[in-house]
């Protein structure tokens, strides 16, 4: 059985990623083919844990994970580790004294338990006392109706989770009502405000970003550029000498790192260490997505005939996110990076290769498994091996931000 699992990010209100909600699918044809879907679904998630590891998919952050109402009545969750899972009672299961005890008992062995897609019914007063937080389509609510909720239910202790924030003013506004969580992708759609300089912080790393990826590739001038910025300089230093690369000797100076590394991974490393300086007033989550889209697409380019230059597509997933880190448009943005126009086309969002192998990498990721199915065979590549290559970019990101560049 071929199992695919995608992550949507679940922030708190510092834009901190809390959670995750694990995607499933299962197969090639896009549906469930068991009849039975609670066996069907029980499979996902048993093959999830055992063919990837909780930890590889989530970073060590909790799982939201959907239960149907005869996977609560059976106990599945209970087989789960309850500090590393949030169950999820999902809207059609019925609201019955089975259920509700069953829920119960997983709320006396410790599980966090989440009301899915929330309305204002009575039907749902059994389980108002046992949940610990209430998800509301945040898009599908209507304003008043999204303040109303939280009214009425906050006597209660439970937290509340808007789903489906897609940009920064959705965002505020879930903020401002009172919600403790917010699901979507609302980090990655920046808030462009015409003429807005570049902040003196980050100018350091967009001239290292352009100067890494001119034709004309000059250690001189990189290591000038790195020179005015201590902590540039010490994170390449402490990121070469680290077990990723097992130099026996220490690397010490700029120069020597540089040589080292070479020109292809130059740009690689440089640009991640660029952009980690760019990420600091934004959710970290930017960077985490930023590095797993780069590898993602690298593996998928060596694959499908761009071996040689796989290296691009690590810079198209590298730099898809840098106009949220910079507030400021890709074109503008991309006008003053010298990276190639096949690069740049991807980003800016012309169909060609690049970008069918980008639109590949962003919808696995967010679990649109009708578009990952449509590009798959756009760039006729097998989706069975997709999953695998997934997961070995989740672990490639776990361990470069666990080195703590």
């Amino acid at each position: 059985m071929d199992v695919f699992v995608a992550r949507q990010p679940i922030f708190n209100r510092q834009q901190q990623v809390f959670a995750y909600e694990l995607l499933y699918r299962m197969g090639t044809d896009n549906f469930y083919n068991d009849p039975d879907g609670d066996h069907a679904t029980s499979e996902v998630i048993a093959n999830s844990f055992l063919l990837f590891g909780l930890e590889s998919l989530t970073g060590g952050k909790r799982a939201f994970i959907n239960f149907t109402e005869n996977l609560l009545k059976n106990e599945v969750a209970a087989n789960l580790p309850n500090n590393l899972i949030a169950v999820e009672i999902l809207e059609h299961v019925r609201r019955n004294k089975e259920i509700v005890a069953a829920c119960k008992r997983l709320k006396e062995l410790g599980y966090m338990l989440v009301l899915d897609d929330f309305v204002c019914d009575s039907i749902y007063e059994p389980l108002m006392d046992i949940v610990d937080i209430i998800k509301i389509d945040f898009l599908g609510t209507p304003p008043q109706e999204r303040k109303n909720l939280i009214r009425k239910c906050g006597d209660r202790k439970v937290e509340f989770l808007a789903e489906k924030v897609e940009t920064i003013r959705d965002f505020e506004q879930a903020l401002e009502i009172g919600f403790t969580y917010f699901q979507g992708y609302f980090f990655s759609k920046p808030v462009i405000i015409s003429g807005k300089d570049i902040p003196a912080n980050k100018m350091n790393y967009l001239q290292l970003l352009q100067e890494i990826n001119r034709p004309d590739l000059d250690f001189d001038r990189i290591d000038n550029i790195m020179r005015r910025d201590v902590s540039l300089s010490y994170k390449l230093l402490r990121y070469i000498n680290s077990a990723a690369f097992g130099f026996r000797s220490k690397i010490t100076s700029i120069k020597h790192a540089l040589v080292m590394l070479g020109i292809r991974e130059i740009k690689k490393w440089l640009s991640l260490i660029a952009l980690k300086g760019m990420v600091e007033d934004k959710p970290n989550e930017i960077l985490t997505s930023s590095i797993i889209r780069a590898r993602f697409g690298e593996l998928i380019g060596q694959k499908c005939g761009l071996a040689d230059r796989s290296s691009d597509m690590f810079l198209v997933g590298m730099f898809s996110m840098i106009d949220a880190l910079i507030g400021r448009p890709m074109a503008k943005i991309l006008a003053e990076l010298p990276v190639s126009d096949d690069i740049k086309k991807a980003l800016l969002g012309e169909q060609h290769r690049y970008r069918e192998i980008f639109e590949l990498t962003v919808s696995y990721e967010k679990g649109d498994w009708e578009r990952f199915s449509y590009f798959a065979s756009r760039i006729d590549l097998d989706e069975k091996e997709i999953p695998r290559f997934y997961m070995m970019s989740l672990e490639w990101a776990n361990g470069f931000n666990q080195i703590g560049i």
